[in-house]
């Protein structure tokens, strides 16, 4: 009896551990949202950041980095969305290509960079429009005032909740900024592979 109970009992170990190891494994990441901060921007003397995205393959397909970028108060400054390829890289500078077109002319030195994950919309990057869809993942950098200088330094963007509501109040508020900016009020987006 003791020889059968011992090897009821070793079998169900064994497969509990199978199960929470296949359980891990076919666990998915789905994010579709992540926010990072900029600091020192468009400063003299300080090193510019980089925002750096790649498109993970997963979908097998091109997705698109949609950036909404506010200052310090609050307020949407610009926006515009990347195409990132399957297993592609961007790398975008923050003073360049993300705060060089501001609605309001205004010269931002910090604020918040919000990145969707969305699919094309008829093969196109929208930041207005676009479903989101995981599998946009990013780094940025950030410019630290140091005691002599500036210092840089590097995390992984942030992930966040997208509820419904977010998403469609920012790709709202950027449909407004094209609308009402005449030009201004929209980022940039670098050339794919070409990483400064």
């Amino acid at each position: 009896m003791k020889k059968v109970l011992c090897t009821i009992l070793s079998i169900l170990a064994i497969a509990l551990v199978l199960g929470v190891v296949s359980g891990t494994a076919v666990a998915q990441d789905n994010s579709t949202y992540a926010v990072t901060y900029y600091s020192n921007a468009n400063t003299t003397g300080a090193p510019d950041a980089t925002v750096r995205v790649i498109n993970d393959g997963d979908t097998g397909g091109t997705l698109c980095a949609a950036f909404y970028v506010f200052d310090d108060s609050q307020e949407m400054q610009e926006c515009c969305s990347c195409p990132v390829t399957a297993d592609g890289l961007i790398s975008e500078s923050v003073n360049r290509y993300l705060l060089a077109n501001s609605l309001t002319s205004f010269v931002n030195h910090r604020g918040v960079i919000k990145v969707v994950s969305t699919a094309p919309n008829s093969g196109v990057c929208d930041p207005t429009k676009g479903a989101a869809t995981a599998g946009i993942r990013g780094w940025a950098t950030h410019i630290q005032r140091a005691t002599s200088g500036y210092a840089i330094t590097e995390t992984e963007l942030h992930d966040a909740n997208l509820a419904s509501a977010e998403l469609a109040g920012l790709q709202q508020f950027c449909s407004f900024e094209i609308i009402l900016g005449s030009g201004r009020g929209t980022c940039y987006c670098g050339l794919e592979d070409q990483a400064f």
